[in-house]
């Protein structure tokens, strides 16, 4: 299994964008990722965005973006589309992400996956290559009852104090989902340990990306004279 870099284009620091259809989207489905890029990426530009939810969860949302990714540079947008309904707001989803697009382009995006069993993580996934067709897109997974994990192509690992803290700041962070009977340690470490087992990590977050490019470095040519 081949390893890549993701590194910082020369001159500036790393952007990030994610994205979800609700609170805690992103932190269950990519919260370890962004432990790791807030303490590896100096100057870290983060920009999160979810499309819905309540007075409530809204502020948890606020308060889980600034847990997990402690950036100097963080901005949070917090929108009203109607929960549960967004591929009848198709229209709505696709201004709010092209607003966003038009605003600033991210090195790296984080988003629902196409292959999702919910309308609302689906919608966002089928519209962002529409929107964002340069960037990085990793897709991340949520755990449901649909039974819709399906096969990754690629992965974060997570070492066991990484995966733990993700675990801690999810209970912290979103009181409102704890009565919930799948929001347990045992389902958030379960499958971040298979995911681990899967690329040889202790445990990982994985993501699905259905394109990217591969920048080949050449090695410099050779002073005449020289082999």
């Amino acid at each position: 299994m081949q390893t890549l870099q993701l590194t910082a284009p020369a001159g500036r620091p790393l952007s990030v964008l994610a994205i979800g259809a609700h609170p805690d989207d992103i932190e269950i489905g990519a919260g370890g990722t962004l432990l790791g890029l807030a303490a590896s990426q100096p100057g870290l530009r983060a920009r999160y965005v979810v499309l819905t939810g309540t007075p409530e969860r809204q502020l948890e949302a606020r308060a889980a973006a600034a847990a997990f990714l402690p950036a100097d540079d963080l901005t949070v947008e917090l929108l009203n589309l109607p929960e549960g309904r967004l591929p009848a707001a198709w229209g709505e989803v696709k201004e709010a992400l092209e607003a966003v697009a038009r605003s600033g382009q991210p090195d790296l995006i984080l988003a629902p996956a196409p292959g999702d069993a919910h309308q609302d993580h689906r919608t966002i996934a089928e519209i962002i290559p529409t929107v964002f067709r340069d960037q990085l897109c990793l897709h991340y997974e949520i755990p449901k009852w649909d039974g819709d994990l399906g096969r990754p192509a690629m992965y974060v690992p997570l070492s066991a104090q990484a995966a733990r803290r993700k675990v801690e700041l999810l209970h912290k962070c979103f009181p409102s989902q704890q009565r919930r009977d799948w929001w347990d340690d045992e389902v958030f470490l379960g499958l971040a340990r298979l995911r681990g087992m899967e690329c040889r990590a202790p445990y990982a977050e994985a993501f699905t990306c259905t394109k990217s490019v591969i920048q080949l470095s050449l090695a410099p040519a050779a002073a005449p004279g020289q082999p």
